[in-house]
């Protein structure tokens, strides 16, 4: 699939959905490794709104752009396995993971730590949110499209729609779980 001399990376998460933080990760995560993949988490767990196979596609959708201006690095393929052993079977050297704020660091530099103890071949990189994009967490999206809001300054206009979408075919506010942390 890819040469062994390639450094590739792997960005995982539940995308629940793709935000612009996110794509902003994904972005800057493609220049600089040699092929990026996009883990999608499955995370029954965290009772996702969209089920795995709608994320992956609303993520395929979204990095098109990229691909148009010749980002074609990228890859999108969902997990339901422990993510070093996702890792490995991709062939990722680099596991790629997006800071908001420093109580993202404590839960994100333990996992590093755990991941890097089960598979010492993979190093964790850390990007931190640009300027604008660190307050944008896929929970606070999903209350505030569930609550009617204006999502357009946090998703794309498409995830905006699917999230319209999504939250007028449910009947009640107890499917959905703005509280689980992505």
């Amino acid at each position: 699939m890819h040469k062994s001399s390639q450094r590739l990376g792997l960005y995982p998460g539940t995308f629940d959905p793709i935000t612009i933080g996110h794509f902003d990760i994904i972005h800057r995560a493609a220049k600089i490794v040699d092929h990026l993949v996009i883990g999608v988490a499955r995370s029954p767990r965290k009772g996702p709104l969209f089920d795995t196979k709608t994320r992956v596609r609303m993520i395929e959708r979204e990095i098109e752009a990229l691909r148009r201006n010749g980002q074609n690095n990228i890859t999108v393929k969902p997990f339901d396995n422990l993510l070093v052993h996702f890792a490995r079977d991709v062939g990722a050297s680099v596991i790629v993971r997006g800071l908001r704020a420093v109580s993202d660091f404590e839960y994100e530099i333990q996992m590093a730590a755990m991941n890097y103890r089960m598979e010492p071949g993979i190093e964790t990189i850390f990007l931190t949110a640009t300027e604008g994009t660190q307050f944008i967490a896929s929970r606070f999206v999903k209350e505030i499209a569930l609550l009617g809001g204006d999502v357009t300054p946090f998703v794309s206009p498409r995830i905006a729609l699917e999230l319209k979408k999504r939250f007028r075919q449910k009947s009640g506010r107890d499917k959905v779980n703005p509280e689980v942390r992505d």
